[in-house]
């Protein structure tokens, strides 16, 4: 196991290496595709291989390093927990380094500073590494603030935005919200374990009061990192404004790294989960599946669609966690264990697809400049291997089979059918609403990337950008082949991810699935045979066969064909691009059926040529009930103290005497 940890501290180096080396781009800007980024590249490779190690030796690997406090060392762990989110990482970033190089040519000739693009990418890549590997509260916070802090860093990179420069305060002050809640709870562990260290928290005892306590402070805090509603506000805000390929890092992994917070901290240092618990993330995960579904569909800014999909795929993950929390808490490990081993599946396929579809729309605007889906059309024929990556992200995403995304999905609700078997009629009511609400959210998730690529790349270009569009080099292509074919190959052998993964709850729980892959690699029985069975190879073989004759037929002209003539148009005008369905249109009736959970402005406008003009706003509701009350308090609390600011200095002298009384008399 060794080896494991030589590998990730390889990770972790050559991370800080392209951090340092970025530092030369300011005199020689193409060292930043020459140099930093596949120095970036490998680094996500030796990550992937540090995790493989992990996973496959099942063992615990320990460390201490000769830094941190004198009586307070940094120490590291290597288990099957933090390898598996170590390879999370590392394929996305291995993948980032392939496709970066080309995206960031055209920055080399624009005003935003390159080394910073480069030096906190590396730093936001070590602070992942390093939240994982922590095996003390001390470490683990150190790392997060760096994966904080860099990060925002990188979405205020095209600064001259004043939009940006807010969304970029946004996250930082969510993060730091978020970041004190895990330190709060880290406190509580901390106070009866005697010690910072996650060996002393694993042995605290706690009550089932100061156990909840720690759980709702973990919870919060990581669910705001992970962008749960209605924590989500700035996620939607600070993922579209960053640099398509950091976007990808932040939506496919850095929400991820939330997860694995939240999993070691509730599921490894707590020890003993409730059911109650179980309830509250289910039902948490459930909204946020939903909402964040619907505020994705109602989007015509691309990136900022995807971004609201993160909150969706975040929620579906949380529900297989909190039904986990139940099954775990009621008794049922089995069950647990299934639901845990879905949502640890749809992270992997999360990061993946969604890394995936990032990078898709980092293409499309690298070639067009353009983000809104109403500006496009028409590009699949200018920009066919984008248009064919994108479709496999967008069938992966909306849980179509032979793809990954079917696979985590259909776990999770062969979790949530085994609810009969809880003794508490409540649960028994309770979890199949949960099932319900992801039912709708997958044919929701079908629906918005139907819009997504039918208005992107079918039809006619609605712009001038979009009708030069272009293909992209050869670098982003590969970026996206990469993730494309893992997300048809984690779809057809998923009995071969399960038995990877396993490892993990076998650490964790206690316990794997022994019937998952009892069957061999053609089936996947996650419970019994005679309860439910999945034979992905064999579908993704019919479908194969089926395409194969369906182009043998073409070519041999079986298939009747079509003779290309203009359309009977009943007497009107030739049909043109402004005659196309668009993004806005088609989510109208969901928006209309959806209307309360909007914010809906929407009005037309007679332009000074006599022509109208219609604008549609659409906003989140979670502005108006959670965040502008507190915005409105602090203003106001602002404006009391500032009375504080008289400019005389005996009153002054007055406040600083009267806190140092009152401190004096608590202490003593």
């Amino acid at each position: 196991m060794a080896i494991g940890l030589d590998l990730a501290a390889l990770a972790l180096g050559l991370a800080l290496a392209s951090a340092l080396a970025s530092t030369l781009t300011v005199r020689a800007p193409r060292l930043l595709r020459l140099l930093v980024l596949p120095l970036f590249g490998l680094a996500g490779a030796a990550a992937v291989a540090a995790g493989l190690v992990a996973l496959v030796q099942g063992e615990v690997a320990t460390a201490v390093l000769p830094l941190g406090l004198p009586w307070l060392p940094w120490q590291v762990r290597l288990d099957a927990l933090s390898g598996f989110f170590l390879a999370l990482i590392g394929v996305v970033t291995f993948a980032v380094g392939l496709y970066g190089p080309a995206y960031v040519r055209g920055f080399e000739r624009g005003r935003d500073p390159l080394p910073v693009l480069g030096g906190f990418a590396g730093l936001f890549l070590a602070g992942m590494l390093l939240v994982v590997l922590a095996d003390d509260a001390f470490l683990f916070m150190v790392a997060w603030e760096v994966m904080s802090l860099s990060s925002y860093f990188l979405v205020v990179f095209h600064h001259d935005n004043a939009a940006n420069r807010r969304a970029a305060f946004l996250y930082l002050l969510m993060a730091h919200v978020g970041g004190l809640a895990i330190l709060l709870g880290y406190g509580v562990l901390a106070s009866f374990g005697g010690g910072f260290a996650f060996e002393a928290m694993r042995a605290a005892p706690l009550s089932f009061g100061w156990a909840s306590v720690a759980f709702s402070l973990a919870f919060l805090g990581f669910g705001m990192k992970a962008g749960l509603v209605p924590l989500h506000a700035w996620l939607p805000e600070a993922h579209p404004v960053a640099p398509s390929h950091i976007s990808a890092l932040m939506s496919g992994v850095m929400l991820k790294v939330a997860v694995y917070g939240f999993i070691r901290f509730v599921f490894d240092l707590i020890g003993e989960v409730h059911w109650q618990w179980g309830v509250a993330v289910t039902a948490v995960g459930s909204l946020s599946a939903l909402l964040g579904v619907l505020y994705a569909l109602v989007q015509n800014d691309l990136k900022r669609l995807l971004a609201y999909s993160s909150v969706e795929n975040l929620g579906i993950i949380f529900i297989g966690l909190g039904l986990a929390l139940v099954f775990q808490g009621t008794g049922n490990s089995l069950l647990g264990t299934l639901a845990f081993v879905a949502a640890l599946y749809h992270a992997i396929n999360h990061a993946l697809f969604k890394g995936l579809l990032f990078f898709g729309a980092g293409a499309i605007l690298h070639s067009t400049h353009e983000r809104d889906l109403d500006q496009m059309g028409g590009l699949l024929r200018r920009m066919p291997w984008t248009g064919l990556f994108f479709l496999v992200g967008a069938l992966s995403i909306s849980a179509l089979p032979p793809f990954n995304g079917f696979v985590s999905e259909w776990l999770t609700f062969q979790a949530a059918l085994q609810a009969w078997q809880l003794e508490s009629g409540v649960l028994r009511s309770l979890i199949p609403i949960a099932a319900a609400m992801l039912a709708l959210t997958g044919a929701l998730a079908a629906a918005c990337f139907v819009k997504v690529y039918g208005v992107a790349f079918l039809g006619q270009a609605r712009s001038r950008h979009v009708r030069r569009a272009r293909q992209v080099p050869i670098g982003m292509r590969a970026g996206q082949g990469v993730l494309a074919f893992l997300c048809l190959l984690f779809g057809v052998l998923p009995t071969a991810v399960v038995d990877l993964i396993e490892a993990v709850p076998r650490q964790i729980l206690g316990q794997g699935l022994p019937e998952a892959t009892a069957h061999g690699w053609l089936w996947l029985t996650p419970v019994a045979p005679a309860t439910a069975s999945y034979g992905a190879p064999l579908i993704a073989l019919v479908l194969l066969v089926l395409a194969l004759l369906a182009v043998w037929a073409a070519r041999r002209g079986t298939l009747r064909r079509a003779r290309r003539c203009d359309p009977w148009d009943c007497g009107f005008a030739p049909p043109g691009a402004r005659m196309q369905y668009t993004a806005t249109a088609f989510a109208q009736p969901l928006r209309r059926v959806f209307a309360l959970l909007f914010r809906i402005d929407e009005r037309v406008e007679r332009r000074e040529d006599g022509s109208l003009r219609h604008r549609l706003t659409v906003g989140d509701r979670a502005w108006g009930l959670f965040y502008a009350p507190v915005a409105r308090a602090v203003e106001s609390a602002a404006a009391r103290i500032v009375r504080l600011q008289s400019g005389n200095v005996r009153i002054y002298l007055g406040w600083t005497l009267s806190t140092l009384l009152v401190l004096l008399w608590i202490i003593s």
